[in-house]
């Protein structure tokens, strides 16, 4: 057994009541918080020691929606057409992205998005992968970059007849049930059955991925109602809404997850909510995206924010997102936003043994060690507004995951992060070449 103490601290937790203590110890044990209370730690012979003096803990942030494969876009030099929609937007920038990307480059990807989360607090990533070009086998590369830095996880691929008919939507699901089966003894990755949105998958392709919801127990992952043009060509190629599709196939269960929503009705909301389905709202993305606004999200019983691969610092996202909301005559304060972002907790446990989501004896030490100094009191009725309006990725200092320290300082023990960032500046120039060598 390995233990680990973070002496004399202070807690603020991210869910309601969001509880702040003032100079507690943590005491874990391999992967589990056990004690936390003043002088928890007085009689205990720690493996590691940790001065938590003047530092706050957080239970890890959850991006419970990115694109991992979005990691070597940044700032792309690379041609493109006009953008005058969202189906432009796909043709000519992400759907040429994706079709550009290998083995190498996944890999590449997956290191150093499971990084950047890290660096920013964020200790789960729930990834949503496409890489057409690279089917067969892309599942085990994501996790191989997430294992290797130590972020918690899960991925799935994209099923779509985008490019190749059925022969692609079956290479999809295969990849999918067969990463969601091996994936099962993982410690750190699961896997879900993901498909890239209504519009580019046939009924056959649903029905496929339902039957490999079965037979894995696993959720789907699943693009819906993102720009209008989803809605429009449900009605007009099924005559159904979205949800009502989905449900044909059994593909709202409990443990699914359902991304967008910003053109979905009420009607459908509503079905979403009796289904328990997991719903993430991803503001920046809609924002880059002009689709739209969400203006259900009020109404969401199982909300979740993610980054739809806009990284994975949730720091940022809510601070976005919130002002977003007032901007468009929302009445959610910080506290609201905050609660959504944790809910991914929930959503985590219905893949990974165990409780996540709060710094308490039982739960899993997933936790966030940040420097953040208070100019004002910090307390229970204000903590989600210090979250949203003071708290920053700047202020994380170490993490843990799964017990283990995978930054300490802003230091990565055992990886050489410069040398991963260096050869992911060449393979990110490689795969730019490639993109302008494909048309849309």
């Amino acid at each position: 057994m390995a233990t680990t103490v973070i002496k004399q601290t202070r807690i603020m937790q991210t869910q309601p009541p969001f509880e702040v203590q003032e100079g507690v110890d943590i005491v874990i044990v391999d992967d589990v918080i056990t004690k936390v209370g003043k002088g928890a730690a007085e009689t205990i012979h720690a493996d590691k020691v940790i001065d938590g003096r003047g530092k706050t803990v957080i239970p890890g942030n959850v991006c419970s929606h990115h694109h991992y494969y979005s990691g070597l876009s940044r700032g792309m030099l690379a041609s493109a057409g006009p953008q005058t929609d969202f189906i432009q937007i796909l043709k000519e920038w992400w759907w040429r992205i994706d079709r550009a990307l290998d083995e190498e480059a996944c890999y590449y990807s997956s290191l150093i998005s499971s990084i950047d989360a890290i660096a920013s607090g964020t200790t789960t990533c729930i990834d949503h992968h496409a890489s057409p070009s690279y089917i067969a086998g892309s599942l085990d590369t994501i996790a191989k970059g997430m294992e290797e830095v130590g972020v918690r996880g899960a991925t799935c691929y994209e099923v779509t007849d985008r490019n190749g008919g059925m022969k692609e939507v079956e290479a999809g699901v295969e990849e999918n049930l067969r990463f969601a089966m091996a994936a099962k003894s993982s410690s750190l990755v699961r896997g879900m059955i993901g498909g890239h949105a209504p519009f580019t998958i046939p009924d056959a392709g649903l029905k496929l991925m339902g039957e490999a919801m079965a037979e894995t127990g696993a959720g789907l992952h699943l693009h819906v109602a993102e720009d209008k043009y989803d809605v429009v060509h449900s009605h007009h190629k099924y005559h159904l809404d979205i949800v009502d599709r989905l449900e044909k196939f059994g593909l709202l269960t409990d443990n699914s997850l359902l991304v967008h929503g910003l053109w979905l009705s009420e009607a459908e909301v509503e079905k979403i909510n009796a289904h328990g389905t997991f719903l993430a709202h991803n503001g920046r993305s809609n924002m880059n995206n002009n689709v739209g606004y969400f203006k259900q999200i009020q109404k969401v019983d199982n909300l979740v924010i993610g980054t739809d691969g806009c990284g994975g610092n949730m720091f940022e996202e809510l601070k976005i997102a919130f002002f977003k909301h007032k901007d468009q005559g929302g009445s959610w304060w910080p506290a609201d936003f905050v609660t959504a972002m944790g809910r991914g907790n929930q959503l985590v446990e219905k893949y990974f043994d165990g409780k996540y989501g709060k710094v308490a004896a039982g739960y899993k030490a997933d936790l966030t060690i940040c420097d953040y100094h208070a100019p004002t009191p910090l307390v229970a009725d204000n903590a989600a507004t210090h979250f949203v309006w003071g708290m920053s990725s700047n202020c994380v200092e170490s993490v843990i995951i799964n017990g283990k320290l995978v930054m300490e300082n802003h230091q990565f023990p055992g990886l050489d992060v410069q040398k991963i960032y260096d050869e992911a500046a060449k393979v990110a120039k490689r795969v730019w070449d490639t993109v302008n060598t494909i048309a849309p």
